[in-house]
């Protein structure tokens, strides 16, 4: 078991591993990183005004947009992405867990929670604190995807 020790240094993302006991090296096929994460969105333009307006995402113009047989772009999260999917989302949009950490989500890690806070409340965005009391807020995109914002250090 490989446990993992985030920090903030310089602007980057540094990551120290513990090794806790030894990898079984017949499984070990080179696990790296999560490289994108894909969120299902019905209006790409609905989300992208909340992906970069609201939250500050860029796009990475180097994924290819004209490729695959839906629309979609690819945006940036530190040094991994999400990528937006223009189709059909088979998850119903009523009827979820107010508080978006009993459901599906993605975390994304940030430095200050408290400005994140302020945005959303200017935006008129609804969202929930975390339960345990850790730094850290839930809200939803426009498609009721739940998104996790957790403060590192």
């Amino acid at each position: 078991m490989i446990k993992s020790k985030t920090s903030f240094k310089a602007d980057v993302l540094a990551k120290e591993s513990l090794n806790v006991e030894a990898a079984d090296e017949t499984n070990d096929f080179g696990v790296l990183s999560v490289h994108h994460v894909g969120i299902l969105c019905e209006n790409l333009e609905r989300s992208l005004q909340f992906y970069q307006n609201i939250l500050g995402l860029k796009i990475n113009e180097a994924r290819p947009h004209d490729k695959l047989p839906y629309r979609g772009a690819w945006l940036w999260v530190g040094s991994e992405m999400i990528h937006l999917m223009e189709l059909p989302n088979p998850d119903p949009l009523t009827g979820r867990p107010e508080h978006g950490g009993r459901d599906r989500h993605t975390c994304i890690a940030i430095r200050d929670v408290s400005k994140l806070k302020a945005i959303l409340d200017k935006e008129g965005i609804s969202y929930t604190l975390s339960r345990s009391g850790r730094p850290a807020i839930f809200t939803r995109d426009p498609d009721a995807n739940a998104l996790e914002f957790t403060q590192v250090e």
